[in-house]
C-alpha cells in the first residue's frame, strides 16, 4: 500500500511539469470537440492512444505545420490507389483553425519523448 501511494504522489508531482502546453483556450476546445464528434481516434492515435490505422498525430503540428495540416485534411480524400484515405470532413477555415489549434496544443504536452520517433 505504501508502494502505491508513492508512486500516486510521484505522479501527482509530475502532472504539472508535463502540462506546459499552454493555455486551454476556447479555439482549443472547439477543435477537440471535433476531433472527438469526427472520430479521428477511430484511425488516428494521439499521444499513443487511439486506433494504429492512420497516423500518430501528438508531433503533427511540429513535423508538418499548421499550413500543411490544414491543405492535407482538405485534399482529402485523394483517390490515390492503395492508399489509406481520410474522409472529407467539409470543415470550414474556421474550424480546420480550431482543429489546428487542438493539436498545436496538444504538441505542447511533455509526453516524455512519445512517439518514438519523429515521423510519428
Amino acid at each position: 500500500m505504501l508502494v502505491f501511494a508513492s508512486l500516486i504522489f510521484h505522479t501527482e508531482t509530475k502532472i504539472p511539469e508535463r502540462s506546459k502546453a499552454g493555455e486551454i483556450t476556447e479555439s482549443v476546445v472547439r477543435g477537440k470537440h471535433l476531433w472527438e464528434t469526427r472520430n479521428c481516434i477511430g484511425c488516428h492515435t494521439l499521444l499513443g492512444e487511439g486506433a494504429y490505422f492512420a497516423p500518430e498525430l501528438g508531433n503533427v503540428y511540429a513535423r508538418r505545420g499548421p499550413d500543411f495540416i490544414k491543405g492535407w485534411i482538405k485534399a482529402m480524400p485523394t483517390h490515390t490507389p492503395g492508399r489509406r484515405q481520410m474522409p472529407q470532413f467539409n470543415f470550414t477555415e474556421a474550424q480546420l483553425d480550431d482543429l489546428v489549434e487542438f493539436l498545436r496544443w496538444t504538441n505542447g504536452i511533455d509526453a516524455e519523448k512519445w512517439p518514438p520517433n519523429i515521423e510519428g
